[in-house]
């Protein structure tokens, strides 16, 4: 009998990486970032997947990279979409708060979510059992897939390869650091032989990973503000991808519009937040999170920047309709 088989795509920003569970029952884990849907379809059909034969979606959490093809699935196939009990419950709400789009200015094109899971849920497959495992700390309703037979955990962006998932803890809670740690600890006591992060390569020691995300974590409890450093960095970095750079002459306005750095340059730098606006920008340039191209403040990381069309586009949950 042939055994489940999960197809694993590391995926340039601004999308999240996508896996494909191929059973008797298929479905799409992340569906990356909306500007990239048409890369998404291809990954499926490359596969030998065509998108109507999905059986479902199901996000690991709501965040923009993971969640912004599932509009287009659900307006075109129909397809329902699997999440967490609590994000989506907020989703289907419209509720502001949802998939943090406000906070980090992130567009969101309005979507459903049809089954709403609980720890320990098992989602069956065919030949296998995916098991639920809530794992909140990225977010709280963040949420993991294990599947025992073959060892092979799904992880999302609890953790990835020699990094972690940034923590907010303005949205999330202070707590989120502990929340993590537990998390972790919980997946520490499962057998895993392979795991497939949100972000970056498929992971062959995740034991090793576990224990250095935990690592990494406790040194933030020890020195919050290396935490608050590199959410802004992510977040920031993010922003520069999703809006394929930005003028000189931008950033600063556009910095002081964002919720997510007001909170951190007043709460967690004790600025105001025109004096946090050149300390950032100093460790962007000096962490090489981003380079100066002329007079336009670019990411280093790898990414395929979105049309124009999803740069001018405010898809948020306030335009959202119940």
């Amino acid at each position: 009998m042939k055994s489940t088989e999960i197809l694993f795509f590391e995926r340039p920003f601004p999308s999240a990486n996508s896996m494909i569970i191929r059973d008797d029952q298929s479905f799409l884990v992340d569906t990356g970032f909306g500007s990239d849907i048409v890369r998404t379809e291809q990954l499926l059909t490359s596969a030998g997947i065509l998108p109507a034969q999905l059986n479902g979606i199901i996000n690991t959490h709501y965040h923009s990279d993971h969640v912004g093809g599932n509009h287009y699935f659900q307006q075109q196939y129909e397809i329902p979409v699997a999440a967490h009990l609590w994000e989506g419950e907020m989703v289907n709400q419209c509720d502001l708060e949802s998939c943090g789009a406000h906070f980090l200015d992130q567009p969101v094109e309005q979507y459903t979510v049809q089954q709403l899971l609980v720890d320990e849920q098992q989602i069956m497959t065919g030949q296998s059992a995916f098991q639920v495992l809530h794992t909140p700390g990225h977010t709280l309703g963040h949420i993991a897939l294990y599947e025992p037979k073959q060892e092979i955990l799904i992880c999302g962006d609890l953790f990835h390869y020699n990094d972690v998932g940034w923590l907010n803890i303005f949205r999330e809670g202070t707590n989120s650091i502990r929340r993590s740690i537990e998390s972790l600890d919980r997946l520490a006591t499962l057998s895993i032989k392979k795991a497939y992060p949100g972000h970056g390569p498929a992971i062959d020691e995740p034991s090793i990973m576990i224990d250095k995300a935990r690592e990494r974590l406790e040194k933030w409890i020890e020195s919050p503000e290396k935490m608050a450093w590199h959410a802004c960095k992510r977040i920031f970095s993010f922003t520069l991808m999703i809006k394929n750079g930005l003028k000189s002459r931008e950033i600063t306005p556009y910095l002081l519009s964002c919720s997510w750095f007001y909170d951190f340059a007043v709460h967690s730098f004790r600025l105001k937040p025109e004096e946090f606006v050149q300390p950032l920008l100093d460790e962007m340039i000096r962490s090489k999170a981003a380079v100066w191209h002329q007079d336009i403040l670019i990411p280093t990381a790898p990414y395929e920047a979105p049309n124009q069309k999803w740069i001018e586009e405010d898809w948020k949950p306030r335009n959202w309709t119940k």
